[in-house]
């Protein structure tokens, strides 16, 4: 049984302006995988329906074979411990007015996690690269890079089956982004992954497969390493062809 099972959906704003058309994406357990696509191909879209925060217009995405379904608070209950998600700007995606503990530890609060939360903070924090010792900071105090290792730890701290990571690296330093690209890596190797951005080079270190997406539609999916040494679509030839290329 797959993990996530995208069959068909369709989801328009209004009935005469789609942004997604009939996608159909199956994440199995272990996968990592590159969603890619420019600006307004429905990225965003497609990870708000992952995340049960919007409804498709039509299709349907099951989680272990049971329909997602928002209405459904004992499902969404479960669904929220075990799908989690890394916003793209750091800056943004933590609450100034709260401590690294009370940020961290958020989900655990939210999900009526029993244990010791404190414990379970400060082995998230060591498994994203920090110390304990800054639970009672607070986010201006620290680097972009470091903001988003803390978001990260948010993330995984409930322990999830899956993480989606939303442009996770794109507003960070070429070198921050590096240090977070090889923590995501180190990651995927214990969750299953699904990284959302427009950046071809990012995706091929990270991801064993990727899924191109234009105007709504997958034009192309499979094996990252594949695609990019021999893309099939016009579209992702183009993709391929606007990467920036040391001259020779």
């Amino acid at each position: 049984m797959s993990l996530l099972s995208v069959q068909d959906v369709t989801f328009g704003y209004t009935a005469s302006k789609r942004v997604l058309d009939g996608v159909s994406l199956t994440i199995e357990p272990g996968d990592s995988i590159g969603l890619v696509g420019e600006s307004g191909s429905g990225k965003t879209t497609l990870l708000r329906l992952l995340l049960g925060l919007t409804r498709p217009s039509s299709g349907s995405i099951t989680f272990n074979g049971t329909p997602l379904d928002p209405r459904n608070p004992r499902f969404m209950r479960d669904y929220r411990r075990q799908v989690q998600v890394v916003f793209q700007d750091p800056y943004s995606s933590l609450d100034p007015r709260q401590t690294v503990l009370s940020i961290v530890s958020e989900p655990l609060r939210a999900l009526c996690i029993p244990g010791d939360h404190r414990q379970m903070v400060s082995d998230a924090l060591a498994s994203v690269g920090l110390e304990r010792n800054i639970l009672g900071r607070y986010p201006h105090e620290f680097s972009g890079g470091q903001r988003q290792r803390i978001a990260i730890a948010r993330a995984i701290v409930a322990g999830p089956s899956l993480l989606l990571a939303d442009e996770a690296v794109s507003a960070l330093d070429l070198s921050t982004r590096i240090r977070i690209v090889d923590l995501l890596k180190s990651l995927s190797e214990q969750m299953t992954l699904v990284f959302v951005s427009h950046d071809l080079g990012v995706v091929a270190t990270l991801c064993q497969k990727i899924v191109i997406l234009e105007k709504g539609r997958i034009v192309e999916a499979g094996a990252t390493a594949s695609i990019l040494a021999n893309p099939q679509h016009p579209y992702t030839q183009r993709l391929l062809n606007s990467v920036p290329r040391m001259p020779a």
